[in-house]
């Protein structure tokens, strides 16, 4: 089995902290067995255990349990590639964590994040694979922080979650936790989880931009296709792209042409963090954003391409998305 990985520009943050405290980052990396050389490549992946090792040693020698939640000031949206840029041109913080939900792989596999709607409330959970050691519990008061720092970035500094559930022991001071959270911690939980206000996550944010979201979604998908070239979630892309004109397929026929019954393809697509519906608006607008750049293609012939039955279904799916109507779009391009 195949050990899980992260992006080496991950772990280069916690080395921009370490040296900033006037440790030897480069020696701590050595004696975990990390080539500090390989931090320098976008792509490079370095193994969890290796990783584990180095913020162990970091927390040992730096004599700081709250590491991590110092260590998330040197992340940058590109620290995370083509996930941050999506991520900072979500529309709305629900369409955030859905994109770090579906693309979570492309980071790390180490552990996937699931959004659950309980209410009037929502929790954003980290869930570990069983079958290895998880990451260390520093690593993960660092994604969970800066996931709290996306939604401040968006919504306003002041802005913070209804609690935090954190699976590490109880520190002896949880002042820093507190400091950084600015709400309630729950330490030794089941669980890593955030708890959000359910309509908070639902506030159209003034700063998204779908075509740029589009975009790097795009990226993020051929990173996914390279770790995992047999996905069943690419393969029922690529069966969308080629069944759309003809109408919208029905999922229980596509799995079929797959050689699928219906329940194994939903499951299948579950393990890889999505479903039939999320891959096929996903097919739709990034091909809506293609066509809709052409001006010799009507509205009407999009809709048409796209599997619609007619201008309008297209019109109310593409506003869903985008927040925007097709020709309100196409003449943001013409302007442009």
């Amino acid at each position: 089995m195949t050990e899980p990985a992260a992006l080496a520009s991950w772990t280069r943050a916690l080395r921009r902290q370490l040296d900033e405290r006037g440790l030897d980052s480069a020696a701590l990396c050595g004696e975990a067995g990390l080539d500090p050389a390989r931090m320098d490549d976008p792509n490079a992946r370095l193994p969890l255990s290796a990783t584990t090792r180095l913020w162990r040693l970091a927390v040992n020698l730096s004599g700081d349990p709250a590491l991590g939640l110092q260590t998330s000031r040197h992340i940058s949206p590109t620290t995370f590639h083509a996930l941050g840029l999506a991520l900072a041109a979500s529309s709305t913080l629900r369409e955030m964590f859905q994109r770090v939900e579906r693309y979570h792989r492309v980071v790390s596999d180490a552990m996937r994040l699931e959004l659950h709607d309980q209410g009037d409330t929502s929790e954003v959970r980290l869930l570990l694979p069983a079958e290895h050691a998880p990451p260390a519990p520093e690593a993960i008061d660092a994604f969970t922080i800066i996931y709290v720092r996306s939604c401040r970035s968006r919504l306003g500094r002041e802005f913070s979650p209804l609690a935090v559930y954190l699976r590490r022991p109880a520190p002896a001071d949880p002042q820093p936790w507190l400091d950084a959270f600015r709400a309630p911690v729950h330490f030794a939980a089941q669980v890593d989880l955030l708890r959000f206000r359910r309509a908070d996550l639902d506030i159209p944010l003034n700063d998204g931009n779908p075509e740029l979201a589009a975009h790097n979604d795009a990226v993020l998908q051929q990173r996914m296709d390279a770790l995992d070239p047999q996905s069943w979630s690419r393969r029922l892309r690529e069966a969308l792209q080629q069944c759309l004109p003809n109408g919208e397929p029905s999922a229980e026929a596509l799995a079929h042409g797959m050689h699928l019954s219906l329940r194994t393809l939903q499951r299948h697509l579950s393990d890889e963090g999505t479903s039939y519906e999320q891959v096929l608006s996903e097919v739709r607008l990034r091909l809506a954003l293609i066509y809709l750049r052409d001006p010799g293609c009507a509205i009407s012939e999009t809709a048409y391409l796209l599997g619609f039955s007619d201008s309008s279904s297209f019109s109310r799916a593409f506003k869903r998305w985008s927040g925007q109507s097709p020709s309100q779009y196409r003449a943001g391009q013409i302007t442009n």
